[in-house]
């Protein structure tokens, strides 16, 4: 059997996926980018191999995405995130559509025909508002662990508006709040609607509404509510987290499948 592997290294997260020719995945791993890119790809790759003994002979072609694409030795070749969440989105729902990404660090709003071919797209270049990062700088002030937001979002009874668009300054107005005796539920929901309100001051939805990375991966409420505000129903992609080094992954099967790659 021939594989195709893709990798994302994130700013936070590196995230490693192994398809069959026919897109279905057989391995995928994860871990903390770190500051050693290239020893980080090399750790994912080694152990998906050994985990699912799997010989490197048998990945026939491999592309990287990501902040770090550029440091991954053994790939074949890059991609830009926004193609590979394009592509690992569109593979899901073959429609119209508008894929919001939220990463660590930037978010991104992209616009598929119905063929799948990019439209359009733009990204979150003002701070750390609407990202993963302020999420955790959240999480942080609140003395929470990340994966306990969600929950505790979802039991939020009161609207809590932060109005902060810097995230040094939101934090800050967090404080406020908690001295002001506001609940931690409805101070988590207040900050999950600021990161929806920052997405949608940056572009319009066309069509299906899919939200691909890690922050709506382990917070599905945040896309809930960012289909709420938008109208319509927010559709998490399949392993949301994992959805660039997917799209990654089907280019690689795709460019070796073409008679003159």
């Amino acid at each position: 059997m021939e594989y195709y592997c893709g990798i994302d290294i994130g700013a936070s997260a590196a995230k490693l996926v192994v398809i069959e020719p026919s897109g279905v995945i057989v391995a995928r791993n994860i871990g903390r980018s770190g500051v050693d890119y290239a020893g980080t790809a090399e750790e994912l790759l080694s152990g998906v191999c050994a985990a699912e003994s799997l010989d490197r002979s048998q990945i026939v072609r491999s592309l990287s995405t990501g902040y770090g694409r550029d440091n991954v030795p053994w790939a074949d070749g890059k991609m830009t995130e926004i193609a590979c969440h394009g592509k690992g989105a569109y593979f899901h729902f073959h429609k119209q559509m508008t894929v919001i990404d939220i990463g660590a660090q930037d978010s991104k709003v992209i616009h598929l025909d119905q063929a799948g071919k990019r439209e359009s797209f733009k990204m979150n270049r003002k701070c750390a508002a609407g990202t993963g990062a302020f999420i955790e700088e959240i999480a942080y002030r609140l003395s929470l662990n990340v994966s306990e937001l969600n929950a505790l979002a979802q039991k939020s009874t009161k609207e809590v508006s932060i109005g902060s668009f810097c995230t040094v300054f939101a934090a800050t107005e967090v404080l406020e709040k908690i001295r002001a005796g506001v609940d931690v539920a409805d101070i988590v929901r207040g900050a999950f609607n600021s990161v929806v309100k920052r997405i949608m001051e940056m572009d319009r939805v066309d069509g299906l509404l899919v939200t691909t990375g890690g922050v709506v991966a382990h917070n599905p409420f945040l896309a809930k509510l960012l289909g709420q505000s938008l109208g319509t129903e927010a559709h998490v992609a399949p392993d949301a987290q994992y959805t660039g080094a997917f799209g990654a992954a089907l280019f690689a099967a795709e460019q070796a499948q073409k008679p003159d790659s």
